[in-house]
């Protein structure tokens, strides 16, 4: 129980930040900025998460949670139901709607599973202008796929982002590092 409320604490401490962040005068993209849709390569598709994915997405992320619990510690996403799992992806695509944070789903080519996420957020961490928190599918780990994912993200956000400096905490920061820069007001 103690680390489900800590694991939902800490999602609405991301949510608050994000959602502060988001009423700021500073926009996380710029007005004219065409959010990309869509990225593809030979071995997935990413595109907008939304409510339509929430069968397989719940599949991927209950399947997953071992995984995921490496990635963002205990709690998350044990107890997580259908219905819960229906109301994360709707905030999730209202907020790319509103071009707050930008959730892409990671899909199969033939869109018949989902194989991973990609989040990218605002973040008000002093020299980042984004931080982008992805994982792929606990089953595709030994493919080589989060590796693939991260290198295909990286690029893809140099090439068609604004972001001038991403960061990747658990990847190219640790976590415990990540926490240690200093936040500053936007």
């Amino acid at each position: 129980m103690r680390t489900t409320l800590t694991a939902i604490i800490g999602i609405i401490i991301m949510s608050l930040s994000s959602m502060s962040y988001a009423q700021s005068l500073h926009p996380f993209v710029p007005a004219e900025f065409d959010v990309p849709s869509v990225l593809e390569t030979d071995r997935f598709r990413l595109r907008m998460l939304t409510v339509n994915d929430v069968v397989k997405d719940f599949e991927a992320v209950t399947t997953s949670s071992d995984h995921l619990q490496d990635i963002w510690g205990p709690g998350w996403p044990d107890g997580l139901t259908l219905e819960q799992n229906l109301i994360d992806l709707g905030w999730h695509q209202k907020e790319f709607q509103r071009r707050r944070s930008f959730a892409y789903t990671v899909v199969s080519l033939d869109e018949s599973r989902v194989v991973g996420c990609v989040y990218i957020n605002p973040t008000r961490k002093a020299g980042y202008d984004a931080a982008v928190f992805l994982w792929a599918r606990q089953s595709e780990l030994a493919s080589g796929m989060e590796t693939e994912l991260t290198t295909a993200v990286k690029t893809w956000l140099a090439s068609s982002w604004p972001f001038k400096n991403a960061a990747f905490p658990g990847i190219d920061i640790s976590e415990e590092e990540w926490q240690k820069v200093k936040e500053v007001k936007r």
